[in-house]
Protein backbone atom coordinates (compact mmCIF):
# COMPACT_ATOMS: atom_id res chain seq x y z
CA UNK A 1 0.00 0.00 0.00
CA UNK A 2 1.55 3.06 -1.06
CA UNK A 3 1.59 6.51 1.59
CA UNK A 4 0.00 9.19 -1.71
CA UNK A 5 -3.06 6.25 -1.71
CA UNK A 6 -1.90 4.71 -4.99
CA UNK A 7 -1.52 0.81 -3.93
CA UNK A 8 -4.44 -1.40 -4.33
CA UNK A 9 -6.85 -0.24 -1.94
CA UNK A 10 -7.04 3.01 -3.90
CA UNK A 11 -10.54 3.35 -4.60
CA UNK A 12 -12.55 2.85 -7.98
CA UNK A 13 -10.68 5.86 -9.74
CA UNK A 14 -7.25 3.82 -9.07
CA UNK A 15 -5.97 7.56 -9.27
CA UNK A 16 -3.37 9.38 -6.39
CA UNK A 17 -5.07 11.26 -3.26
CA UNK A 18 -4.41 14.97 -4.55
CA UNK A 19 -4.74 15.55 -0.36
CA UNK A 20 -1.96 13.66 0.64
CA UNK A 21 0.29 14.67 -2.20
CA UNK A 22 -0.24 18.60 -0.63
CA UNK A 23 -0.13 16.82 2.16
CA UNK A 24 3.52 15.07 1.68
CA UNK A 25 5.02 17.74 -0.27
CA UNK A 26 4.70 20.33 2.77
CA UNK A 27 5.85 17.61 5.21
CA UNK A 28 8.79 17.87 2.65
CA UNK A 29 9.15 21.34 2.41
CA UNK A 30 9.37 22.01 6.21
CA UNK A 31 11.77 18.92 7.02
CA UNK A 32 13.52 20.55 3.89
CA UNK A 33 13.58 24.11 5.78
CA UNK A 34 14.25 22.68 9.37
CA UNK A 35 17.18 20.57 8.09
CA UNK A 36 18.79 23.84 6.14
CA UNK A 37 18.42 26.39 9.03
CA UNK A 38 19.80 23.83 11.36
CA UNK A 39 22.85 23.68 9.05
CA UNK A 40 23.18 26.70 8.51
CA UNK A 41 23.14 27.65 12.35
CA UNK A 42 25.50 24.74 13.58
CA UNK A 43 27.93 25.66 10.90
CA UNK A 44 28.17 29.27 11.51
CA UNK A 45 28.43 28.24 15.57
CA UNK A 46 30.84 25.32 15.28
CA UNK A 47 33.32 25.95 12.11
CA UNK A 48 35.79 28.15 11.72
CA UNK A 49 35.49 30.16 8.50
CA UNK A 50 39.22 29.50 7.31
CA UNK A 51 39.41 25.71 6.79
CA UNK A 52 42.69 24.46 7.42
CA UNK A 53 41.66 20.50 7.00
CA UNK A 54 39.78 18.56 4.71
CA UNK A 55 38.31 17.02 7.98
CA UNK A 56 36.33 18.35 10.74
CA UNK A 57 39.11 18.62 14.10
CA UNK A 58 37.90 16.81 17.28
CA UNK A 59 36.58 20.18 18.85
CA UNK A 60 34.41 20.76 15.76
CA UNK A 61 32.80 17.17 15.90
CA UNK A 62 31.67 17.57 19.36
CA UNK A 63 30.49 20.77 18.67
CA UNK A 64 28.62 20.20 15.70
CA UNK A 65 26.72 16.98 17.74
CA UNK A 66 26.15 18.80 20.42
CA UNK A 67 24.55 21.51 18.23
CA UNK A 68 22.36 19.43 16.42
CA UNK A 69 21.17 17.54 19.76
CA UNK A 70 19.99 21.21 20.96
CA UNK A 71 18.35 22.25 17.92
CA UNK A 72 16.44 18.77 17.19
CA UNK A 73 15.68 19.13 21.37
CA UNK A 74 14.53 22.84 21.00
CA UNK A 75 12.38 21.78 17.94
CA UNK A 76 10.67 19.23 19.37
CA UNK A 77 9.49 21.14 22.58
CA UNK A 78 8.36 24.16 20.25
CA UNK A 79 6.12 21.42 18.58
CA UNK A 80 4.75 20.35 21.40
CA UNK A 81 4.09 23.98 23.05
CA UNK A 82 2.53 24.65 19.79
CA UNK A 83 0.48 21.15 19.54
CA UNK A 84 -0.49 21.83 23.28
CA UNK A 85 -1.70 25.54 22.41
CA UNK A 86 -3.68 24.11 19.45
CA UNK A 87 -5.45 21.42 21.83
CA UNK A 88 -6.42 24.34 24.39
CA UNK A 89 -7.71 26.86 21.47
CA UNK A 90 -9.61 24.33 19.68
CA UNK A 91 -10.74 22.86 23.19
CA UNK A 92 -12.16 26.35 24.42
CA UNK A 93 -13.66 27.13 21.12
CA UNK A 94 -16.39 29.29 23.03
CA UNK A 95 -19.01 26.69 21.21
CA UNK A 96 -20.46 24.63 23.96
CA UNK A 97 -23.56 22.29 23.59
CA UNK A 98 -26.99 23.73 22.50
Amino acid sequence: MSFLGGGPRAGPSGGVNPEKIEMAITELDTVTDFFNRMVASCHNKCISARYADGELNKGEQVCIDRCVAKYNDVQKKVGEKIQSRSAANTGSSGFGPL
